[in-house]
């Protein structure tokens, strides 16, 4: 029997590398919704953007009876939520589209799909799923020590992962509350090919190729755990497949790096492959900028549970992933230019 996933956000980073894994792995027809915001852009989705089994619904997520819509044309078995507002320092200077988005667009995506699981019976209705792909921002901040397990207690700290944090509570609700059959997962600061050059690392490697200042906030001190976004994309597939519901499963990469290493990791990765650029070394580009309000310090993810649950482990060193990052970059300038 043939399987249909909807998508949300399918054209963003994380979402295309999901699409991209589906279509490429399995025989699933995904149905890609997403608003095409400034961050969503189809041609992320490579070859699968003309693939026969992936077919692509403009909508917002806020909008019920387009939503109602998608659900009574393509009877999905499953539907993968990763539509987001997501960037921290956007949701600080304008939180009102992170609470529009990621808290009453969750809710309205919660209700038609409980509605939609209300009207099947027998194994559709047993075997349907409702996957929310959440943040490990939504815990806070870590001190030196310690890691977010999925017991970890919530306390975010930014407008974005509050918002975030509501969502999940609401994932959580219907659960307990209508018996939606949801499952959650929390992952950690990912990174790779087509990502949005808003965030730390394609920001960093798009300036340095045009001799650009590498703004970096504060000392560059604060912690993330980096995880390669293919990785993630298969973790999310196995959680979907084998997931048990209700519950919540951390993914994170075990590469726990200060900002400033990173951007020092590719400016030699720079250095490297660009010997004759007359930005070598790369380095001499980074500008200290005033840090982030409330910016957290450290992040690090306990992904043991997905890995003894689910035999899921990350493929890529964050060396390996970073190496590739940046070559993808420097080979596809027509996809970042202009954005």
């Amino acid at each position: 029997m043939s399987k249909t996933l909807i998508v949300t956000g399918g054209a963003g980073f994380i979402g295309s590398a999901v699409v991209r894994h589906f279509i490429d792995n399995t025989d699933y027809t995904i149905v890609n919704a997403d608003k095409l915001t400034y961050a969503g852009n189809l041609d992320s989705l490579g070859v699968a953007k003309h693939h026969a089994r992936h077919k692509f619904e403009h909508i917002d997520i806020g909008d019920r009876a387009a939503i109602e819509r998608i659900f009574h044309a393509y009877r999905p078995t499953a539907i993968m939520h990763l539509a987001a507002e997501s960037h921290v320092d956007r949701s600080i200077a304008g939180p009102a589209e992170f609470i529009q988005t990621n808290i009453v667009g969750t809710y309205t995506l919660l209700e038609a799909a409980r509605d939609y699981w209300n009207g099947l019976e027998g194994t559709a209705k047993e075997n349907f799923r409702f996957q929310h792909i959440s943040t490990d921002e939504v815990y806070g901040s870590l001190g030196a020590t310690g890691l977010f397990t999925e017991e970890s207690t919530y306390q975010p700290n930014s407008p974005y992962s509050a918002s975030k944090a509501s969502s999940d509570h609401l994932v959580r609700a219907w659960h307990h509350t209508y018996g939606l059959p949801v499952v959650t997962t929390n992952c950690s600061n990912n990174y790779g090919p087509y990502q949005y050059p808003e965030k730390l690392i394609p920001l960093m490697i798009i300036n340095a190729l045009q001799g650009k200042p590498l703004p970096i906030y504060g000392k560059g001190e604060n912690i993330r755990d980096w995880l390669y976004v293919e990785d993630h994309a298969r973790a999310l597939h196995l959680v979907l497949e084998q997931g048990k519901v209700g519950e919540v499963y951390n993914i994170g990469g075990h590469n726990e790096k200060r900002n400033l290493d990173v951007v020092h990791t590719l400016c030699a990765i720079l250095d490297e492959l660009l010997p004759q650029s007359k930005y070598v070394p790369h380095t001499l580009l980074i500008k200290y900028v005033t840090d982030r309000p409330g910016h957290d310090a450290r992040y690090a993810i306990d992904a043991s549970k997905v890995e003894r649950d689910l035999g899921w482990k990350p493929r890529e060193t964050f060396e390996q992933g970073l190496r590739k990052t940046v070559v993808w970059y420097m080979e596809h300038s027509e996809w970042w230019k202009g954005r």
